[in-house]
């Protein structure tokens, strides 16, 4: 199965985060079949002195979507990541993995929503994904 994740980083070696979180999914979640350009862009939903870089990429899995989600988590958290955001309130971090698409799958938990909702709204997810999205 095809799935989109979108990739932010604004703390610390931001390249070498991106790069680092890529070589985590292509260990844990699959093979790694398309990579957006990287995006500067500004913080959102937040203020923050700190531009982020942002990416997109479309990952061959064989995990169920509950499976990449607990895939990301981990590898936010391996990298040092603590809080994830929480009813709208952002912070500065050092890697964020969001869910964008997982083929054709609806998925509507109260933690696991796919597509994501927020897509439309955010250029630094919307721009990357269409730019490798078939």
């Amino acid at each position: 199965m095809e799935v989109y994740l979108g990739l932010g980083t604004n703390l610390g070696q931001r390249e070498e985060n991106l790069r680092l979180a890529l070589k985590k999914i292509q260990e844990s979640v699959g093979a790694i079949s398309r990579l957006s350009s990287t995006y500067k862009t500004e913080p959102w939903g937040f203020q923050s002195k700190n531009y982020f870089l942002n990416a997109a990429v479309c990952v061959d899995t064989e995990l169920s979507p509950r499976e990449v989600l607990k895939a990301t988590q981990k590898i936010e958290k391996e990298m040092g990541r603590k809080v994830k955001s929480k009813n709208g309130v952002y912070h500065d971090r050092i890697i964020d993995i969001d869910i964008l698409l997982y083929g054709d799958v609806v998925v509507d938990e109260p933690d696991l929503k796919i597509p994501h909702p927020l897509i439309e709204q955010r250029d630094f997810v919307k721009i990357p994904l269409n730019e490798i999205k078939k």
